[in-house]
């Protein structure tokens, strides 16, 4: 009888581990064992949930409301998300267009499974979030990943869309405000992509989870207000961890034309059945709540305000390093080809040598640059940008 190891399935040989979360494992290990490391890794709120989120969630724990929910949420909270669409964009939605989920990422994974098969292609504009590829890799589809630069502002144009669809082209991912660069599309250039994808019959994954973390005047866009045809093909993920700080609790929203919220809502019932019930009553909270909820993000988007520009002009002033200014989410891009340098072995050194923790842009499809989270204290930027300046002046570009 043969001793030989049964091999793993080919979606488990095929996938790659989140380099995000390995360099924050990496990093938060080094902290444990006493080092002074200074992390840009983490891409989460460095603030508390707000106290009448956490005490939403402790009333329903008290009430009880500790078994199974319906598959696609309770029904107060997918009421209160649809009327935030229409109250925030004008987005007529209905409850049962909405699936709230376990998370951002799983309703972006529920969003890809209810639309692509295998032999599908999915276009990715790099760089791009790490899970998308492969999320389409696991729904057996192909993803198409088209980088667009610090020369367009991180920004896919029409051109370049068009120019990627093939006849086997099913879906198109946006992401904006984005993460990793912080770049925010305006309505017209989203109008511009979305007529592409209409012209050639592509569903379209906005994941706009940073909606609501803009600067400088910025506004989001929820794609599918863009027209009716638009609407009827667009598949809206957002959720609470970012705006709300509230990562660990696990909850997404996705919002659909109701026949593909009918199928994520199948889809999910088979895979987690639904997401954690007294969880659902804190997010309520946040929506319901709306003056405390308000004033907590107002907190926070002035203190992101404040270390985003700190940064962005702490980082421009090293030699070698070119970055442009984020208008959403809470990281910058920065450029560091000038060094000559694998931005992976770059991340390596910084690390080994300054104790500084930095995701290398190969991670998100663009090998030459860094994601630098700011979603920490200015204590922590301060010193993590002048370590990263001695680094720099050590390699000379």
């Amino acid at each position: 009888m043969s001793s030989a190891p049964l091999p793993l399935s080919i979606w488990a040989r095929n996938i790659s581990p989140s380099p995000t979360l390995a360099v924050d494992a990496k990093a938060k290990a080094m902290l444990a064992a006493g080092e002074d490391v200074c992390s840009f890794a983490a891409g989460e709120p460095d603030f508390d949930t707000p106290g009448h989120i956490k005490d939403g969630c402790i009333a329903a724990l008290r009430a009880g409301k500790t078994k199974y929910a319906p598959t696609p949420g309770i029904e107060p909270l997918r009421a209160a998300v649809a009327g935030s669409y229409q109250t925030n964009y004008g987005l007529k939605v209905q409850p049962a267009q909405v699936v709230v989920s376990p998370g951002g990422k799983y309703s972006c994974y529920l969003a890809i499974m209810a639309t692509c098969s295998p032999g599908d292609e999915v276009i990715i504009p790099a760089p791009y979030w790490v899970s998308y590829p492969e999320m389409v890799k696991l729904a057996g589809a192909t993803p198409r990943c088209v980088l667009a630069d610090d020369t367009t502002g991180f920004k896919l144009t029409p051109a370049m869309l068009a120019k990627a669809i093939t006849p086997k082209t099913r879906l198109l991912i946006i992401n904006s405000p984005s993460n990793p660069t912080g770049a925010v599309y305006t309505r017209a250039e989203l109008a511009a992509l979305a007529e592409v994808a209409v012209q050639h019959n592509l569903y379209i994954l906005s994941d706009e989870m940073y909606e609501h973390l803009v600067y400088d005047g910025a506004r989001p866009t929820c794609v599918a207000t863009l027209g009716p045809e638009v609407e009827a093909r667009t598949l809206i993920v957002a959720g609470f961890s970012k705006t709300y700080s509230m990562t660990g609790w696990r909850l997404g929203t996705l919002v659909a034309p109701a026949p593909i919220s009918k199928a994520c809502a199948e889809l999910q019932s088979q895979m987690s059945s639904n997401a954690t019930t007294f969880a659902q009553y804190g997010a309520l909270a946040a929506l319901v709540e709306k003056e405390k909820t308000a004033a907590a993000l107002a907190a926070m988007l002035t203190a992101f305000d404040r270390r985003r520009k700190f940064l962005h002009a702490e980082l421009n002033r090293i030699p070698g390093i070119k970055c442009l200014l984020a208008e959403g989410a809470f990281y910058l891009f920065p450029n560091i080809s000038s060094f000559g340098l694998k931005d992976a072995d770059f991340c390596a050194r910084l690390l080994e040598q300054e104790k500084v923790a930095a995701v290398p842009g190969s991670a998100f499809g663009a090998e030459g640059y860094l994601r630098l989270s700011y979603a920490t204290s200015d204590e922590i930027i301060a010193k993590g940008v002048a370590r990263l300046a001695r680094f720099c002046a050590g390699l000379k570009p």
